[in-house]
């Protein structure tokens, strides 16, 4: 027997940032919800500038232009997180790799389009 699945695009309609989350309604009825802490710059924004949003990329993504922080619902959904980046100054050999590994994931969190690339460039 042969079943069809239909795979929908993730885009979100609708962002709420509380001091703990952040939570994205998407335009299929589902709800994605990560901490606030897997955005460091959304943690350490007013309330007023987290709730200056605007949606990008036909529903791909968030964007804070007040904040420069970008998170699509693929990050959201595949639990990537937007980690804080590292002065080079400051790292030893290994951290410098782990600062490449930490930065693919960041701009995978970042939108689809960074997403792919980032894998690409990875494997």
């Amino acid at each position: 027997m042969n079943t069809a699945v239909q795979i929908q695009e993730v885009k979100i309609k609708h962002v709420t940032v509380t001091k703990d989350s952040i939570t994205a309604q998407l335009i299929d009825g589902r709800t994605i919800s990560v901490p606030l802490v897997w955005s460091w710059r959304l943690s350490e924004a007013t309330p007023k500038q987290r709730a200056n949003w605007q949606i990008i990329g036909d529903g791909h993504g968030v964007h804070w232009p007040e904040l420069d922080e970008d998170i699509s619902a693929d990050g959201m959904l595949f639990g990537i997180p937007a980690l804080r980046p590292q002065t080079l100054s400051k790292l030893t050999p290994k951290s410098e790799k782990e600062a490449r590994a930490n930065n693919a994931i960041h701009t995978a969190f970042r939108g689809p389009e960074s997403a792919a690339v980032s894998r690409e460039t990875s494997l």
